[in-house]
């Protein structure tokens, strides 16, 4: 019967260790990478939602973000009254809300709505400085019946310096999220 020496268990016991110790920080980062790419397709989803809910319902929809001390918030309205999607007809009940209010760290633990410091302008606009949520003053994208929106942007970030931005083409009403590379101060398509 053959046995293992207590030199060569612990020879084995290190060399498991050493291993373990190199690959759990590259998993992290992995998750970390993939729960932020999730949460951009998350944002990604809820706007192609609304594009199509104002389609099949000829209703202006909106994906709205709100801010509170919370964190970041989405809420999906559509127009109750054809004067398209505003701040005073929802908090009157008249444009209702579709679903649930949610937050992204819920269902993303560790990412949200932000930037890095001096991240770069996408697709040669300005920089987005500290205002991850680049919609005009109402922060909304709406959608019209014929497809169309607001054009505009919204940076998620994740842990470990992993940032994205899901663009919205207005006169398109086509969407598309894009990951930033620090090295090169670059985005690309993901």
């Amino acid at each position: 019967m053959a046995a293992f020496t207590l030199i060569e268990l612990m020879f084995v016991l290190g060399l498991a260790a050493t291993v373990g110790s190199i690959a759990v920080p590259r998993v992290a980062a992995a998750v970390d990478q993939y729960r932020a790419a999730g949460a951009a397709r998350f944002v990604l989803s809820r706007l192609q939602h609304a594009r199509v809910r104002a389609i099949t319902d000829s209703r202006d929809t909106a994906l709205r973000i709100t801010h509170d001390a919370r964190g970041f918030s989405l809420g999906l309205y559509q127009d109750g009254n054809h004067d398209g999607v505003l701040a005073r007809d929802i908090q009157a009940g008249t444009d209702r809300l579709l679903g649930v209010v949610e937050r992204l760290p819920e269902q993303f633990p560790g990412v949200d709505f932000g930037t890095l410091p001096a991240v770069a302008g996408v697709e040669g606009s300005a920089p987005p400085g500290t205002d991850p949520i680049r919609l005009g003053p109402a922060d909304a994208v709406t959608f019209t019946p014929s497809g169309t929106a607001s054009s505009g942007s919204l940076y998620v970030l994740g842990r470990g310096a992993t940032q994205y931005v899901v663009r919205i083409y207005g006169e398109t009403g086509r969407t598309r999220i894009l990951r930033y590379n620090p090295r090169l101060r670059a985005w690309s398509a993901e």
